[in-house]
């Protein structure tokens, strides 16, 4: 089973994120870019897989679209996959200031 989480924050920017989740996990992160999502940050490791990107990614209209409409109010988001619960990366992005969790879905 793997487990997915989603992370939101309104009170920081993603490259902001980036430098805390980093420095509160030791994880390194790289810049991707993507046609569908934009510039997004991933970093792979103990942990499985986390993504930082902000919500607002670019549309076909040339308008930006959010990423996750259910949380249109939150300007970045922190995506978790991992192949089992993970209690200790939840315990420490709880510890960030700002990161509220959102949601769980277990596949």
């Amino acid at each position: 089973m793997t487990d997915y989480d989603t992370y939101g924050t309104s009170t920081h920017t993603a490259s902001e994120l980036v430098r805390l989740v980093t420095g509160h996990l030791d994880v390194v992160f790289t810049e991707r870019e993507s046609d569908y999502r934009g510039v997004y940050h991933l970093a792979q490791g103990t942990y499985g897989r986390i993504e930082i990107q902000p919500n607002a990614i670019p549309g076909d209209d040339g308008q930006d679209d959010p990423y996750a409409p259910e949380h249109s109010s939150v300007r970045v988001l922190l995506l978790t996959d991992t192949p089992a619960p993970e209690p200790t990366l939840h315990t420490r992005l709880g510890t960030i200031q700002g990161l509220v969790h959102l949601s769980r879905e277990s596949w």
